[in-house]
């Protein structure tokens, strides 16, 4: 296998590098998330801002402009192209309460689009607000609880259409 990485920049821009590319930046490091790099005789300032290793996607600022990031080499290319994707699950239709709780507020109304990562309720469990987000795009079919309710752990909360 090759050592290449695809890189789409805000799900616009795409750009591939091979580890030769990569070992040809001038780069300094300021900080664990911080770094410096000289490109054509021009400055950056670069800085990871989010990074999630396992899907791969990250938030970088550059000299302060924030972009969003995803990175997949030639073994998520193959894997994609036989059909699966790593850590994939099955498609969620339900939001259940993870835990007994008090649920504090519900973000979404019957009807609305969410996307992926949207806060959809608060739920207040062990002293602790958890933020539930939405773990896909969809529309929300049915809301099974309302602000105040006492919840059980896996009592159906939200229904996706």
């Amino acid at each position: 296998m090759s050592s290449a990485y695809k890189v789409k920049v805000n799900k616009i821009f795409d750009f591939e590098f091979t580890e030769e590319d990569i070992s040809k930046i001038d780069i300094v490091s300021n900080s664990k998330s911080t770094h410096h790099i000289l490109q054509n005789n021009k400055s950056f300032h670069t800085e990871i801002v989010q990074s999630n290793f396992d899907t791969k996607k990250y938030t970088v600022k550059v000299n302060n402009n924030s972009y969003q990031v995803s990175i997949t080499n030639e073994l998520d290319t193959r894997i994609a192209a036989m059909g699966f994707s790593l850590g994939s699950s099955k498609q969620v239709n339900a939001i259940k309460a993870p835990m007994p709780g008090l649920l504090l507020d519900i973000q979404v109304e019957i009807g609305q689009e969410v996307k992926e990562d949207d806060p959809l309720l608060i739920l207040e469990a062990m002293k602790m607000e958890n933020i539930i987000l939405s773990p896909r795009d969809g529309v929300i079919k049915s809301i099974s609880a309302t602000t105040g309710d006492a919840v059980d752990k896996g009592q159906l909360l939200i229904e996706f259409a």
